[in-house]
């Protein structure tokens, strides 16, 4: 097994055997049965009715109650675990989920059954926002002390949205759709957070930043970031303009086709299948517009290179302890 320095957020970093890797997800349902008890732990807390959940049940519904996010994970172990074989490491690849089987508890606890002392945790989120990178860190934490005091120590990855492995994919993803239709506007679209929970984090300064590196790359002059799948009460502002939104002002603009770029999301769940295949894509031929979906980056060679690169690399410094707030 490889020696590479590792942080355990006890004691300063030292240099130690690392011997396992953890992908950390969000997780989804995987039958009809699961979809409301899933969505109940996604919402606890927030005093979320089940009449309101059950609205949101429809959606998984329309593909069976299956969420297609499990599978592309199922995808991505096997991906990094081959890309390790290749490299001659020896490493085994978990996989844990925030709120759905695996949990990440039960993955941590066989982790610690297997032998695991030390890990590295890559979280499938690129960019920093509560949700997306604090979260998760809470989450390995949490489970952690779930297994007790034989549980293994987690460093986990920060976020890579400046990576070069993943903005390569995602540019390679856009320049092949751009050549069905070379002269279509660009629509790059992320998860919308509440504007309260972006004041505290580098989000929307980084999407941005990574939209004009992936434009660049394609050379695609016309472009624009757009916000999808918000989930809070009306009164409470969250990140603008919605996805409908701005595909309505570009019919209104003239276009008639346009590229959208799931740049928020590494891999096409039900945030993408539903959200833009869809709803976005009903808005789109009411409107007039033809729409093109660039994949998200999932298993792209690219990709995966970059994760092995990350997770067998030197550590990362810590976020600030300011950073990325509820």
């Amino acid at each position: 097994m490889p020696t590479i320095p590792s942080t355990d957020p006890a004691r300063p970093p030292a240099e130690h055997e690392v011997d396992a890797i953890l992908i950390v997800s969000f997780g989804g349902p995987e039958g009809p049965d699961e979809v409301m008890p899933f969505l109940r732990n996604v919402t606890a807390g927030r005093g979320i009715g089940d009449e309101r959940l059950a609205q949101v049940a429809e959606h998984y519904h329309l593909f069976g109650g299956v969420s297609p996010i499990n599978q592309c994970n199922r995808d991505l172990v096997a991906a990094l675990a081959a890309e390790l074989d290749s490299r001659g490491v020896d490493l085994p690849v978990y996989w844990g989920n925030r709120n759905w089987r695996p949990m990440l508890a039960d993955t941590v606890a066989r982790m610690r059954d297997d032998g695991v002392s030390r890990a590295v945790g890559f979280a499938t989120s690129a960019f920093g926002s509560y949700s997306g990178c604090r979260q998760y860190a809470e989450d390995i934490e949490r489970a952690r002390a779930a297994v007790g005091p034989d549980a293994p120590v987690i460093h986990k990855v920060p976020p890579f949205w400046d990576q070069e492995g993943f903005l390569s994919a995602m540019a390679n993803n856009l320049a092949t759709a751009r050549q069905t239709e070379p002269g279509a506007p660009v629509v790059f679209t992320a998860h919308s957070i509440p504007e309260s929970m972006a004041a505290t984090a580098p989000y929307a300064a980084q999407l941005h930043e990574a939209c004009r590196r992936v434009a660049e790359r394609t050379a695609t002059g016309q472009w624009s970031l757009a916000y999808q799948s918000r989930s809070g009460p009306p009164q409470v502002p969250w990140l603008e303009p919605d996805v409908g939104d701005e595909l309505d002002r570009q019919a209104q603009s003239g276009a008639d086709a346009v590229i959208v770029v799931p740049i928020g999301f590494v891999a096409d769940h039900m945030e993408v299948v539903y959200d833009l295949d869809t709803e976005a894509r009903q808005r789109a031929d009411m409107l007039g517009l033809r729409l093109v979906r660039v994949p998200t980056v999932g298993t792209h060679p690219a990709f995966v290179t970059m994760i092995a690169d990350l997770v067998l690399g030197p550590p990362s410094a810590p976020c600030p302890a300011d950073c990325c707030l509820r």
